[in-house]
């Protein structure tokens, strides 16, 4: 029972992390860039929020997988 309480609590950390970072990337990211790119102003800020969220989300996949490690299960 812990190790599964474990698990929720890291997947929790992670949502946390997630939830801190999209707010960092809505707060100051989105406006640079439609500064940066005006082109991109015209689309929306839902386009450059999906971008960037498609990049932290295989960010923290990524991460995770590698601090997991492999387990052989033979």
């Amino acid at each position: 029972m812990t190790s599964r309480l474990k698990t929720f609590g890291l997947i929790a950390l992670i949502g946390f992390i997630a939830g801190v970072i999209a707010q960092a990337i809505i707060t100051y990211v989105i406006p640079w860039m439609q500064d940066v790119l005006p082109s991109l102003a015209e689309l929306g800020s839902f386009m450059i929020a999906g971008v960037a969220g498609a990049v932290v989300a295989v960010a923290i996949v990524g991460i995770w997988a590698y601090t997991s490690g492999r387990r052989d299960t033979y």
